[in-house]
């Protein structure tokens, strides 16, 4: 008997404004579950959640995994950058992230996003998934001043 944990059918869908508390709830809790491998929010919790109601599902293109009716993972893009990816931590290690990844390379021949340094999980997430580290960054160029890494996947259009 295997312990691995069992892949959710998640449905992957265009996120809608009646998304964003829910979004941002992932988003947060997301964050508080990495613990010490990212650095603190330089956001209050009510402005994230202010952010995800008035900016993100309002000006950009976001997609949502669902179970059960529940939002459980969320993805941010702004034309062939991911500028956020978060799945709930009892969610993790399921496949969602790798179904979201797989909706943001759809018709894209290129995706870069950015990722902590310290984040090695995320890290190993990515470059599992065909991405590459092509730049790393001391921290001047994000919000909580921390080491990041560029990573990019290139592929076939799809």
């Amino acid at each position: 008997m295997s312990d691995a944990p069992v892949t959710l059918a998640a449905t992957i869908r265009r996120g809608v404004a009646g998304d964003a508390a829910a979004a941002a709830e992932v988003y947060l809790t997301s964050r508080r579950g990495a613990g010490a491998l990212i650095p603190r929010l330089a956001h209050t919790e009510d402005d994230v959640r202010t952010w995800f109601a008035t900016t993100v599902l309002v000006e950009r293109e976001v997609w949502v995994a669902e179970v059960g009716g529940r939002v459980v993972g969320v993805m941010v893009l702004r034309g062939d950058f991911v500028d956020l990816l978060y799945v709930h931590p009892e969610s993790q290690r399921r496949g969602v992230g790798s179904r979201l990844l797989s909706q943001a390379k759809r018709g894209r021949s290129r995706v870069r996003l950015y990722t902590f340094e310290s984040n090695e999980p995320a890290r190993d997430f990515y470059e599992q998934r065909g991405f590459k580290a092509i730049a790393f960054g001391d921290g001047t160029g994000n919000e909580e001043g921390a080491p990041d890494v560029l990573y990019e996947w290139r592929g076939i259009l799809r």
